[in-house]
């Protein structure tokens, strides 16, 4: 919002220049050159106006900040002569030229209306120049007054051509299936039923809050118009503004949040500057359309509850001078103050909401340094927030980094890793690059990792846990990895290509984090390699999958083909319902020393190493020696093996907590483990 601040000065009697204003209400930057002849102290301050704040898209709204930093007071529209914003004098009622008809009150509450006879005229050049000022362009007199009022008061304002309109009729009504309407812009529109649009007695002339039509535009014939002032319920107006993609200043404050009872004051205003640069006459009076009237909020402060929020004590009259200065009334109350939130402060709810207020204007810098009052122990974290830290924590132990993508994906980037009907489409998207959520988080990650490719980095390891989205399962909570490159390096050993066992890893330091079973098996994903892909179970509830990229994924998301990728999603929802079986559990570090014994054999290249590693458990069970641990560490294929068969090399650990093992006890078992394996497997010790 541009603010010019001779401008603001019909509304606060200011005298800073426009530099100390910007200083004051801590806007970085002004600018003064942007229109000629500006008086001295004169300036353009541009102020970045949250979403909550639709009352200071105005100059009006914006004079009231000002009013609270300077300790003014500010002038409302208002009909006294001496007002330098005068507004005319005109009565509500009927109207014989224009009959309006409101059919859906929930999505139009107020809707006002004024009829004028026009006479050819110019725009003064003090109105141009302010409009400029603000970054509107002067079109036409007619025009530039809407545009003045919206700028002024922050009320959308419409000018449509009496004559041009069937029937002379405005109806406010929802579009009915099949119509359209060209806009202002030239554009021909397809209409939506749940749209509102203003329409004459045959057809719509207008978007409810977006843009007007070009059938009934005002132009240099125009001899009669009907003013339009009108509010509409935001998430319509935000609706069909994203649908349409239309976005105009209009829709930017409506959607917001428009102050419904400005509607009939910038009416006012209107016909008011109509007269006085000498373009016409208003006819009749102002219909007004308004069956349920909404009058101030009434809200609370405690001086308690403003004390202890803000860790400092403001003085009565410095919190009833900040809220009246905002336009605010206040009156005391036994344990604070009773507020009235008018209905242009549509951000104004709770308690909490008015100390804001306050401590924005009285100023945070003034905060003493102090610890808050603790009166009663923090809440435990939520079990998802402490999950994901977890898991963070774990990931990034192990030497990837965290990476944030868009929850908003292409459909053909989705395809691969979600059914067709599964996906989950964006009714209005930014871009066709938007335009699914994203099913999976490996296509986002997998993106990153193409994007660092590019620009030189080989070596990428990255994670990301967020939200996926499907028809089937709604909404889950995921942790994707992707890996490529060179392992991580460690000063006592080469170099080396990242292979499945690295991402496996990291897949396992999540399961022993989180105390899940985990088993991998092999299986097929379109999206992995085949023969290096398996999915990954706690027990029996699958979990996700891990495995090589497939080519056509990684070439599809620009990534170099010839790349080895390597990448594992797991549902974090199954990973907080597996998990956590039982309490941390804590054991003294054992007494007495293990016993190592490596084993090779030669079995069939299809048995799975899981399914070896359940065999040597279960014989282990029956045996004297305890087994501790069981760690593949060698796989052969290749000259002086039988074909379709490989040589593992199996290192397994014995050690008992009472006592030192003796050699028989550890062969005893060592010799059912090696039967185990000849009798189910085939297994020939090498």
């Amino acid at each position: 919002m541009r603010l010019l601040v001779s401008w603001a000065r019909d509304f606060v009697d200011v005298t800073a220049s426009a530099g100390e204003i910007a200083e004051t209400l801590g806007v970085r930057g002004f600018e003064v050159a942007s229109v000629e002849d500006l008086p001295e102290g004169d300036g353009i301050i541009d102020f970045e106006v949250t979403a909550n704040r639709p009352d200071c898209l105005s100059v009006l709204g914006l004079a009231r900040e000002i009013a609270a930093a300077y300790d003014l007071q500010v002038r409302p529209p208002s009909f006294s002569p001496g007002s330098r914003v005068e507004l005319a004098a005109v009565p509500s009622g009927e109207s014989d030229q224009v009959e309006v008809t409101v059919e859906d009150g929930a999505l139009c509450p107020r809707y006002a209306a004024a009829v004028a006879d026009i006479v050819k005229t110019a725009t003064p050049a003090w109105m141009t120049k302010r409009l400029e000022a603000a970054g509107v362009r002067p079109i036409s007199p007619l025009v530039d007054i809407t545009n003045y009022v919206l700028m002024e008061l922050g009320q959308p304002m419409h000018a449509f051509d009496l004559d041009r309109l069937g029937g002379r009729a405005l109806r406010i009504r929802r579009a009915r299936s099949g119509e359209r309407i060209t806009t202002l812009d030239k554009v021909d529109r397809a209409l939506d039923t749940d749209m509102l649009v203003i329409a004459d007695a045959a057809r719509p002339q207008a978007v409810a809050g977006v843009m007007g039509g070009a059938s009934s535009e005002v132009s240099s014939e125009t001899r009669r118009i009907v003013f339009e002032s009108a509010c509409f319920e935001p998430s319509s107006v935000r609706k069909t503004s994203k649908r349409l993609g239309l976005k105009t200043e209009a829709s930017a404050r409506f959607e917001r949040g428009a102050d419904i009872n400005a509607s009939v004051t910038a009416l006012h205003r209107a016909v008011a500057l109509l007269h006085q640069v000498r373009g016409g006459q208003n006819v009749g009076a102002i219909v007004d359309r308004y069956p349920s009237p909404r009058g101030a909020r009434t809200l609370g402060l405690r001086r308690t509850r403003l004390a202890s929020l803000l860790g400092m004590r403001v003085p009565d009259r410095d919190v009833e001078r900040i809220l009246r200065a905002l336009g605010l009334s206040v009156s005391p109350a036994p344990d604070g103050w009773t507020v009235l939130a008018p209905t242009f402060r549509v951000d104004l709810l709770r308690e909490v909401d008015l100390i804001e207020e306050v401590g924005r204007h009285h100023g945070f810098d003034a905060l003493e340094a102090a610890f808050p009052p603790m009166t009663e122990p923090a809440a435990p974290p939520e079990r998802r927030i402490v999950r994901d830290r977890l898991a963070r924590r774990v990931l990034t132990a192990a030497g990837l980094t965290e990476a944030v993508t868009f929850g908003f994906i292409e459909a053909k980037a989705a395809l691969p890793f979600a059914e067709s009907e599964s996906l989950v489409g964006v009714s209005n998207p930014l871009s066709a690059k938007f335009d699914t959520l994203r099913p999976s988080l490996l296509p986002g990650v997998v993106d990153a990792v193409a994007h660092n490719r590019r620009h030189g980095r080989r070596d990428v390891a990255l994670f990301e846990i967020g939200a996926r989205f499907t028809n089937a399962e709604g909404e889950t909570s995921g942790v994707a990895i992707v890996w490529t490159g060179a392992a991580v390096e460690h000063w006592s050993a080469a170099v080396r290509e990242v292979d499945f066992y690295d991402v496996k890893g990291c897949v396992e330091r999540l399961g022993e984090a989180f105390d899940l079973r985990l088993r991998f098996e092999a299986a097929a994903f379109r999206f992995l390699v085949p023969g290096q892909s398996a999915a990954v179970f706690d027990g029996a509830v699958p979990l996700g999958a891990v495995g090589g990229l497939a080519p056509f994924v990684a070439e599809a998301r620009g990534a170099p083909r010839g790349d080895g990728i390597f990448v594992a999603e797991l549902t974090l929802d199954r990973v907080l319902a597996a998990g956590g079986r039982s309490s941390v559990r804590v054991r003294a570090i054992p007494r007495h020393p293990f016993v190592v014994r490596d084993l090779s054999i030669v079995v069939a290249d299809a048995l799975q190493a899981e399914i070896i590693r359940g065999t040597i458990q279960r014989a282990a069970a029956s045996g004297r020696a305890p087994l501790v641990a069981v760690t593949f560490f060698d796989r052969y294929r290749g000259q002086g093996l039988p074909v379709d068969s490989v040589s593992l090399s199996v290192r397994l650990t014995f050690q008992s907590p009472d006592r030192t093992l003796a050699d028989a006890e550890v062969q005893d078992t060592f010799d059912r483990v090696v039967s185990a394996l000849a009798a189910e497997h085939g297994a020939v010790q090498r």
